[in-house]
């Protein structure tokens, strides 16, 4: 069977692949010819995933583990190589982190934070940096609006995201030397569980149903929608693509205008 499409031949790593918006970068990057590994703790929900990405025709290499413990940067990168016998593209995706009140975030709650996304993708990067740089490869980071606009019941997560936006544009300086495409999208609401769970929560707070308290979080932040997964994909494709390469440490908000600054 001959593969075709924009990154026919193409190795990428997507990290948090299991589910929303990684999940949906790994299939869009599959469904252009790329061959994916895949990474995530919940070893289930991966191999449900690589079984629907193979399904675009692409080899999958699904590889459960947590990205918090430092020596599984060298095994995701390692078994991606053995698998493909090169790495063109890595998307950091994976992490989460816990919203609350300044003063009941935990010290484990930070060293958590920062553990799996920002350490996650410096380690990753780190580890398949030499890789991609010998296939004149790309990294995407999948950041957040907040690192942007921090809020207060997002003191971890704005940290955390501000962290790693300043690291995006660094190695976007590094990539300029080494021929390495280096950026990073920032997501506003996207329709995830985790942002399930928030509406699940405003819902049950105003006493109304999960469709109203969508709408409400819409005209809260004043923006045109909340977002799918596949937007955030679609977006990634694009800069991962030939036609994108001209970008080069942008930081690019994709937030229904969630994000008002300059």
């Amino acid at each position: 069977m001959t593969i075709r499409g924009r990154l026919a031949r193409k190795t990428a790593i997507v990290t948090g692949a299991s589910r929303g918006i990684g999940r949906s970068i790994a299939l869009r990057l599959a469904s252009e010819g790329a061959n994916v590994a895949i990474c995530a703790r919940d070893r289930d929900a991966l191999l449900e995933a690589a079984r629907e990405i193979e399904a675009q025709g692409v080899r999958v290499a699904a590889i459960p583990l947590d990205l918090r413990l430092a020596e599984s940067a060298d095994r995701l990168v390692r078994e991606t190589y053995e698998a493909f016998e090169k790495i063109d593209i890595l998307v950091n995706n994976a992490g989460a982190t816990k919203r609350g009140e300044f003063l009941e975030l935990t010290e484990e709650d930070w060293t958590d934070g920062f553990a799996l996304k920002f350490f996650g993708a410096v380690r990753v990067t780190r580890c398949a940096w030499p890789h991609i740089r010998e296939q004149s490869g790309s990294v995407l980071n999948i950041v957040g609006v907040g690192g942007r606009t921090p809020g207060a019941q997002f003191a971890i997560g704005g940290s955390v995201n501000a962290a790693l936006l300043s690291f995006t544009k660094a190695m976007a300086d590094v990539g300029i030397r080494d021929g390495v495409q280096v950026n990073a999208i920032n997501p506003g609401s996207v329709r995830t569980s985790r942002f399930a769970r928030m509406v699940q929560q405003l819902a049950e707070k105003e006493n109304i149903d999960a469709r109203e308290a969508e709408a409400e979080i819409v005209r809260r932040a004043k923006t045109t929608r909340i977002g799918d997964p596949a937007d955030i994909a679609n977006l990634a494709l694009f800069i991962l693509s030939p036609e994108g390469r001209f970008l080069q440490g942008a930081l690019i908000d994709m937030d229904g205008g969630q994000t008002k600054t300059i």
